[in-house]
């Protein structure tokens, strides 16, 4: 009975030492192994067999990457402002052995460290700054946190500030102050559009003064261009006509010396054209607008009336037209 006791004992023990022995580790995640108190192996994911009451898991992990949320904390700006600021980080760990070992507690240290980083970084840069420079100081913040924490097996991969909030004084004179820039900015876009108006009130009335200055110097010289055209064909029509009267005074002066066959009384009857003639011209003259001045010898106008009844009486009418 004692004996049979003692086998289940034993195969008890057996089967919980074989249990024990069999680690499944899940996918990204591993563990650290103790033997007899010092470091022996590390885990893989999957299946892994540890020596039963001599090996011991110290430490299982992720190394799948993780957030680390950075509570507000209060800071002073190089210009004495106080804020309050909150970050996220991202890491992950790369080196199990170094996580448990190098550092006693791995997420207490990383934010004390957030933490410090940020209270520094703040501390270089006017308000100002903090609220334009936010993109260079998550950089910084990178840099100096992977180098810290790489002795930790640590990978810091991105560090993003969430809010930085000025104390309720200041965010009291920030708004006066935008609330006077915004003012000064519609004053001067107010002023501006108002000169742009007067500007091109100005450049219209110009231009407009412009166009009606040349209408007016067009018309004015296509009246001028009108009237010398017309002055133009009024002398080529009198010059016309002055030539068609000379010539039929010439064919009259020439069919009067043929039928009279005469010297004499030729010369007389040219002279009596010539004076019919001149006083035509005198009679042209005078219509004109202009002031005018005519030399008359009254001697010549009975003369010439005595001329023609001189002709008129030698050579009759009837003499003429049968060419005697």
């Amino acid at each position: 009975m004692f004996e049979q006791l003692l086998l289940l004992v034993f195969l008890g023990l057996g089967g919980s030492a074989v249990a024990g022995s069999v680690k499944v580790i899940n996918q990204g995640n591993e563990a650290l192994v103790e033997r007899l108190g010092s470091y022996n192996k590390k885990l893989e994911p999957g299946l892994n067999f540890v020596m039963p009451f001599l090996d011991k898991i110290v430490y299982r992990e992720t190394i799948r990457e993780k957030v680390l949320d950075i509570p507000p904390q209060k800071c002073i700006t190089r210009d004495n402002v106080g804020i309050e600021v909150d970050a996220v980080v991202y890491w992950r760990i790369v080196d199990m052995e170094k996580a448990w070992y190098k550092v006693e507690n791995l997420h207490s240290a990383m934010v004390n460290l957030v933490l410090t980083q940020i209270r520094a970084e703040m501390g270089q840069l006017e308000l100002d700054e903090t609220f334009t420079a936010r993109a260079q100081i998550n950089e910084i913040l990178l840099r100096d946190l992977d180098i810290a924490t790489d002795p930790w097996g640590v990978k810091v991969t991105r560090v993003e500030l969430r809010d930085i909030i000025p104390s309720q004084a200041v965010r009291e004179s920030m708004e006066l102050q935008m609330s006077a820039e915004r003012r000064r900015r519609a004053a001067i876009l107010n002023s501006e559009g108002e000169r742009e108006a007067a500007v091109n009130s100005a450049r219209g009335k110009a231009e407009a003064q412009i166009l009606d200055a040349e209408a007016r110097q067009k018309s004015v010289v296509l009246q001028a261009e009108a009237e010398q055209k017309a002055i133009v064909l009024k002398a080529q029509a009198e010059r016309q006509q002055q030539v068609l009267k000379a010539q039929a005074i010439a064919e009259s002066a020439e069919i009067i010396a043929q039928k009279i066959n005469s010297n004499s009384t030729t010369n007389q009857a040219l002279e009596v054209l010539f004076a019919l003639g001149y006083l035509d011209m005198g009679a042209i003259i005078g219509k004109s607008d202009s002031s005018k001045v005519m030399f008359i010898d009254p001697r010549t106008i009975p003369a010439t009336l005595e001329g023609i009844r001189s002709i008129v009486a030698d050579n009759p009418t009837d003499s003429i037209v049968n060419g005697r």
